[in-house]
């Protein structure tokens, strides 16, 4: 099984309350890997990475899609050493590719949060 594929399988296990449906990336140029519901706060989507290296690589059209679609979009990065999984606006999208040092995530390394951060927003302040 590929690693994004075994990341899927760990975004699935880890936030039982998003119902998610994998897209198909040949479709459409640039589309995040995965679009995300809850009743909540309804649609969005994230793309899936898995680092081995120092920093995720993308595509033009991916960075296209996430420098003008910037609301209740994330990039979900995986990286296997050290072993962390981090959680992005999209918005974070122009750091990757223009400035050497990594953009802070704005959650890292609980999936509780992560969930918590994709359902509701920046501005959660309830209990992890």
């Amino acid at each position: 099984m590929k690693p994004e594929s075994k990341f899927w399988n760990e975004v699935k296990k880890n936030t039982p309350k998003i119902q998610w449906t994998r897209l198909e990336s040949w479709a459409s140029y640039g589309v995040p890997d995965l679009l995300g519901y809850n009743n909540i706060c309804g649609f969005f989507m994230c793309e899936l990475k898995v680092v081995t290296g120092n920093r995720p690589r993308f595509s033009p059209h991916q960075i296209m899609f996430h420098s003008t679609r910037t609301v209740r979009n994330f990039i979900l990065i995986k990286t296997l050493a050290p072993r962390a999984v981090k959680l992005y606006e999209s918005s974070a999208i122009h750091d990757f590719v223009t400035n050497e040092k990594e953009p802070d995530p704005v959650v890292r390394d609980s999936w509780d949060a992560i969930q918590a951060y994709l359902i509701h927003g920046p501005n959660y302040v309830g209990n992890f």
